[in-house]
């Protein structure tokens, strides 16, 4: 029998405490009597903990006497933590966590809190798309994942946002018991289609500018219609009528990527959809997004998600396709 702990705390995202213990409460059903998991709740004070919309929950256990004897703690997520200040008893005790227990991490912005505990250091992460970016600049140290539903550090284990929790916790019932248990369980739970780590979030590149003609729209929508084409630096600051150097600062203060960045994630967000809703070949997918070949698409897709644009199709696509 496995012990899971979720960490609650005021202003916590409910369905990031519900959804994962959802999932793993279903797994007890599919498997032999006493493989399963135990669920506990630790809280922190005042009690009861009012959720972000609401919501008053309990809490099995406080900090002072949580300990750490489980297999799995997941810190909660929380709409407000990305602003929140450190929480010094939390930070112990997850730091003592981190030295007791197989498998620790968090769902959405409870990163922060691992954070705050100096546990990113060094370390693969992710949250929530839009939190990725303050994830990053709060500690520098990490290695923040911008754009993957969960990812696995060692014992280490982040997701994006909110639902996200919930692929995170399929994940985790497939390492202790088989992808036929957890596809059970998301059948129970109506998660017909399971997200693995390696697909990409809501994509949070190709976002609308301020106004039509700012130098991050221009840009944008010049790169979009010729996906095709070489997109050097040079030839992106004769579409603006600027010089190279000039557009290359300005595009990244408004942007805050690169221009070689902003062209390369264009391409892979263009690849994915085609991927997921296409039968097109490897190779005409990989032409029309620029990649030149399916060659150098595939080293791109196994640096960004970890997984062939073979595999990314027949994890995520409506169709099958050979290479």
């Amino acid at each position: 029998m496995k012990t899971v702990a979720l960490v609650l705390f005021p202003g916590v995202q409910s369905l990031d405490v519900s959804g994962p213990m959802d999932v793993f409460a279903e797994a007890n059903d599919y498997v032999d009597a006493g493989r399963g998991y135990r669920l506990v709740t630790v809280g922190t004070a005042p009690y009861p903990i009012r959720a972000s919309n609401g919501q008053q929950l309990g809490a099995d256990l406080g900090l002072e006497d949580a300990g750490t004897d489980y297999d799995i703690v997941l810190v909660a997520g929380g709409p407000q933590l990305p602003q929140a200040p450190d929480h010094p008893r939390l930070s112990a005790w997850l730091r003592a966590v981190a030295h007791k227990v197989p498998r620790y991490g968090s769902i959405c912005t409870g990163a922060f809190l691992l954070g705050r505990a100096g546990l990113l250091d060094g370390r693969r992460a992710t949250t929530h798309w839009s939190d990725a970016a303050q994830l990053a600049a709060q500690f520098p140290s990490a290695r923040i994942e911008h754009d993957r539903i969960h990812v696995r550090d060692g014992g280490l284990v982040t997701s994006a946002g909110v639902t996200a929790g919930i692929d995170l916790a399929l994940a985790l019932v497939a390492e202790d018991h088989g992808p036929a248990v957890a596809l059970a369980v998301a059948k129970r739970l109506l998660v017909l289609a399971q997200r693995q780590g390696g697909q990409s979030q809501f994509s949070p590149y190709l976002s609308d500018a301020a106004a039509p003609d700012a130098l991050a729209a221009v840009i944008q929508n010049y790169v979009m219609e010729h996906l095709a084409e070489s997109l050097s630096v040079e030839h992106l600051a004769e579409v603006a009528g600027m010089s190279a150097r000039n557009f290359a600062r300005k595009f990244v203060e408004e942007m805050a990527v690169t221009p070689a960045e902003f062209v390369q994630r264009a391409r892979v967000d263009a690849a994915r959809n085609l991927l997921e809703g296409s039968e097109l070949a490897l190779k005409t997918i990989a032409w029309r997004c620029g990649f030149g070949s399916a060659a150098r698409m595939r080293l791109v897709f196994a640096q960004r998600f970890g997984v062939t644009p073979n595999q990314y199709r027949d994890s995520f696509g409506v169709a099958k396709t050979a290479p």
